[in-house]
């Protein structure tokens, strides 16, 4: 039994909660914001289309910037949230999550919801581009051209909601995953999966059940 399998037998005898995205977070929905607002300098701000095309999973600092009076008009983004994409030319890049860990609040426009809550900004990201939560958006994905999820049918995807410490030691292990994925590209499979399994909280019940007659059998 892994170290987060032992977690969860301890702290969830149960299984884990799911809960709807939106009974544990606070969803926004973007405004405004052209790439024509762009500024050398002045308050950070992150274009949904930027979400796809320039950012990792994180980010400290902003590719652009914008006027404090554009940025008074839009929607601000602090420490932890989250934000995703709404629209999209194709299902894989829509509910693209990227989590703003600079130190500064920036803000971000159309296309664009914002997810506020009290989980690990990590653990929220990395569901978010799992297999189990592709499968979710892909039932409320509307458009043909234009993919598009809107904020309330993104707050009814059901999200794993394990304590805070199996949620962090899940961090911990992908993100030793992700450093071995930037240097050996033969690894992101073996990423994928893992990725899956851990975020899979049904299946490592399931591994548990099967493991628990093994023992009772011997």
């Amino acid at each position: 039994m892994s170290k987060i399998e032992e977690m969860i037998a301890r702290l969830c005898p149960d299984g884990v909660e799911y809960r709807e995205l939106g009974e544990i977070a606070e969803l926004v929905r973007g405004n405004g914001l052209q790439k024509s607002d762009f500024r050398e300098s002045g308050v950070g701000c992150i274009h949904y289309g930027q979400i796809y095309t320039y950012y990792g999973l994180f980010a400290h600092v902003t590719k652009s910037f914008v006027s404090n009076e554009t940025a008074n008009k839009l929607k601000h983004v602090r420490k932890h949230d989250i934000i995703v994409t709404s629209t999209s030319e194709n299902i894989e890049d829509v509910c693209k999550p990227v989590v703003w860990l600079g130190g500064e609040n920036i803000v971000t426009g159309g296309h664009a919801i914002i997810i506020r809550h009290k989980q690990d900004a990590k653990y929220l990201a990395y569901y978010l581009m799992s297999t189990d939560f592709a499968n979710q958006k892909s039932r409320y994905a509307r458009g043909a051209k234009v993919i598009d999820v809107s904020v309330a049918n993104l707050a009814k995807t059901r999200i794993p909601v394990p304590p805070l410490e199996i949620q962090q030691e899940i961090v911990r292990v992908l993100d030793s995953f992700t450093e071995l994925e930037a240097e050996l590209e033969a690894r992101r499979k073996q990423y994928e999966h893992y990725r899956d399994h851990l975020l899979s909280f049904d299946a490592l019940s399931r591994e548990r059940e099967r493991e628990s007659k093994v023992d009772h059998l011997g």
